[in-house]
């Protein structure tokens, strides 16, 4: 197969915007990453397994070019120091191990630096959807069912049928393929909405191509690392040590919270004047978005806040028919954005695969996310779940929210 990776901006854009605060703080912080497909009846074959491994390979060739690295520095929250790092770095394949034993016959495990491993999970997510749709299906006529669904969610959205308010494509973790992705993102960016406003796509590398917003501030790994990755730090207070960080190193730039690392209900908690003020919306991952709504609006005019001026991201998920049932729901009461995914870089007659790769230690010690629905966590010690879980629960049983 062709490289499937091409440039080291090929990532998503979150992966920046992090890096730079590990790099500036935590880079020391040593990670372990373990891959997991959620699929039951998925199976990856020897030849696939070679062929990922040689992908990897290729992708640990990759440098950025002067000019990927004046494109980040004209981003105005990218420093000058990350750039002249990032001049440096070069992925490291001794920092992967590939495998065939598990259930659906692949295991991936990175272990390294943060600084390392935390770059390396959207391009290998990337390479192994890729190779499994090339391998296991006849390729061209997925790539042509897929465009047929383009063509028609584009010729909705032109029609009002949708109406997302500010959406973005979030897609490449689960493509079908790069060819698939830079399709939907030309067609989207080409388009003229009634109702509905494309505004980039996670994809750095194709936000360059087509000038375009690159999208993405903070995942899960940032709060579960910083919060859970130092043993002099209580795990229930994990968001309070995360935001900090985030707003030492940001201010006021680049500031979507992301609320359900260890339950949107706890994140409340510190999620108080400050930080509501500092950071410009949250962004939804798991739960009843309508509830997750509401209680955030709740929450802003508890605090005096206008919910008017702030923005709900939703990226769990979502097709453009759910995502206009929760823009029109919340119209005139708050700001919308979508972030959307798999429904638009891999929607074709086959189900796409559920893969992650989740960070599962840090500095030798478990580490887990507590969403706001059972499942999308993933740590290899149900000792420390319960542990993390006893600790939110006491702190939510015996502290009252106080304005900060």
């Amino acid at each position: 197969m062709d490289r499937i990776i091409v440039s080291l901006l090929e990532t998503d854009a979150y992966k920046f915007s992090m890096g730079q605060a590990i790099y500036h703080q935590f880079s020391d912080y040593k990670t372990t990453w373990s891959f997991k497909c959620r699929n039951e009846d998925v199976f990856f074959t020897p030849g696939m397994v070679e062929e990922i491994k040689e992908q990897i390979r290729m992708y640990c060739d990759l440098r950025f070019s002067e000019e990927e690295l004046d494109y980040l520095n004209n981003i105005k929250w990218i420093k000058g120091s990350y750039v002249d790092f990032l001049r440096l770095w070069k992925p490291r394949y001794d920092d992967f191990e590939i495998g065939t034993d598990a259930e659906c016959g692949l295991t991936i495990e990175t272990k390294g630096t943060w600084l390392n491993t935390s770059m390396y999970e959207i391009p290998t997510l990337a390479i192994v959807n890729e190779v499994y749709f090339r391998m296991a299906y006849d390729y061209d006529k997925l790539i042509i069912s897929f465009k047929e669904r383009l063509k028609d969610k584009v010729e909705k959205l032109e029609n009002g049928d949708y109406e997302l308010n500010a959406f973005s494509e979030f897609g490449m973790r689960r493509r079908l393929s790069a060819e698939a992705q830079e399709i939907a993102v030309k067609a989207l960016k080409e388009g003229h909405y009634k109702g509905s406003k494309f505004v980039g796509t996670s994809n750095v590398y194709l936000a360059r191509k087509y000038g375009i917003t690159p999208v993405g501030t903070m995942a899960h790994e940032w709060i579960m690392c910083v919060g859970q990755g130092n043993h002099k730090h209580n795990p229930a207070y994990s968001n309070w040590y995360a935001l900090d960080a985030w707003v030492k190193e940001y201010g006021v730039l680049n500031g979507t919270a992301l609320t359900d690392a260890i339950s949107t209900d706890c994140f409340l908690e510190d999620f108080q004047l400050t930080y509501s003020t500092l950071f410009s919306g949250v962004r939804h991952d798991s739960g009843d978005p309508y509830e997750w709504g509401e209680k955030m609006i709740h929450h802003y005019e508890d605090l005096g806040i206008d919910p008017k001026t702030k923005t709900l991201l939703f990226s769990d998920s979502l097709d453009f028919d759910r995502a206009t049932k929760i823009n029109r729901y919340f119209k005139d009461r708050v700001k919308t954005a979508f972030g959307i995914g798999t429904y638009i870089a891999n929607d074709t007659e086959v189900e796409a695969l559920n893969i992650v790769m989740k960070t599962t230690a840090c500095n030798g010690m478990d580490v887990a996310k507590i969403s706001d629905v059972e499942g999308k966590g993933m740590c290899k010690n149900p000792e420390y779940i319960h542990y993390l879980k006893r600790c939110i629960d006491w702190r939510m049983e015996h502290e009252t929210s106080v304005l900060r």
